[in-house]
């Protein structure tokens, strides 16, 4: 493979445009004859090195002889200007392949991204609904007329009451549900059963529900599963057919159907108890999650709406002032 000789000077686009490293050609041929990279993988290695180049520019004549700390001015750079992890994540992993190909090659004798650490990527906060939505799809699913409206209020009320899994949801057995309908044992990840409270909107929507519940079954027959269907191979709803239910309930109570899934109602269920004042622990116990490390993810989702809060609202923010008597 024809290899760029050290005295090459580097490639320029256009005037005010960020500058491709010197050598880098060389690295983007050998990505694409050598290790077979695509067309549009060998255009994002580019545009990662331009931007590495651009910035170089204004310290440095040649980015193919950068320092570590030219390097981490650049991945500091992007921090600053709100760049997402994930981007700088991968123009990080572009600079690292750029100079082992140059000490491969003996341009260079060091690699300056060695002791570089990668950004940390913050984990995505869930969605959640507001009170006032879980409330407006409640309301539109009473509107719901015959056996159809019964099932869709009581899954639900179930769901919102519980934060169940939805595969939990849909494959509960009617055995699963307490004599008093006050509580509902479920069998989760790696078989463990946990108990769950039911609040009272739920156990009626329950109850309403057991009495249409045959409905749903075959002609004659019972059914083990809380909530059977005729057209499901398994005998039960199943998890694409509640998400489904619930799109359509969403656009009918007129909110967002990509705001509404059965996983943002179980999200709803954990922030709203804990924006009342609900212990962090009793969450994760409903929630069935094995480390409560998991559950105190929606502790941050409250603090991002407290801050979003004073951020918008209060007088000395920046945001919009919000009930400001002149």
């Amino acid at each position: 493979m024809k290899r760029v000789s050290k005295g090459a000077h580097p490639s320029v686009s256009e005037p005010g445009a960020d500058i491709l490293p010197r050598f880098a050609e060389a690295f983007l041929e050998m990505l694409a004859v050598e290790r077979g990279a695509s067309q549009r993988t060998v255009e994002s290695y580019r545009r990662d090195l331009m931007a590495f180049g651009g910035f170089t520019s204004k310290t440095h004549g040649d980015s193919s002889a950068a320092t570590t700390e030219e390097v981490r001015a650049f991945m500091a750079s992007m921090g600053s200007t709100g760049l997402a992890p994930t981007t700088a994540s991968r123009r990080l992993s572009a600079l690292r392949q750029y100079f082992a190909f140059l000490v491969a090659d003996g341009i260079r004798s060091d690699d300056p991204t060695a002791n570089i650490e990668s950004p940390r990527r913050g984990r995505p906060l869930p969605k959640v609904l507001a009170e006032q939505d879980v409330e407006a799809l409640l309301n539109q699913a009473r509107e719901v007329q015959g056996p159809r409206g019964v099932r869709i209020v009581a899954l639900v009320e179930l769901l919102y009451a519980t934060g169940l899994r939805v595969s939990e949801l849909v494959g509960l057995p009617v055995g699963a549900l307490a004599r008093d309908r006050s509580i509902v044992t479920v069998r989760g990840k790696g078989g463990k059963e946990r108990m769950v409270p039911l609040s009272l909107p739920a156990q009626e929507a329950i109850e309403a529900w057991l009495s249409v519940r045959m409905e749903f079954t075959a002609e004659g027959k019972d059914s083990p599963w809380l909530f059977p269907s005729k057209s499901s191979k398994n005998g039960h709803l199943t998890r694409a057919m509640f998400a489904r239910l619930l799109k359509e309930l969403a656009i009918d109570s007129g909110l967002s159907p990509t705001a509404v899934s059965p996983h943002v109602l179980r999200h709803a269920f954990a922030s709203h108890l804990l924006a009342h004042d609900a212990d962090l622990r009793s969450v994760q116990q409903m929630l069935g999650h094995a480390d409560i490390s998991t559950t105190q993810i929606y502790t941050h989702v409250l603090d991002e709406r407290l801050k979003s809060l004073v951020r918008n609202y209060h007088p000395l923010a920046d945001g919009p002032v919000a009930g400001v008597v002149g």
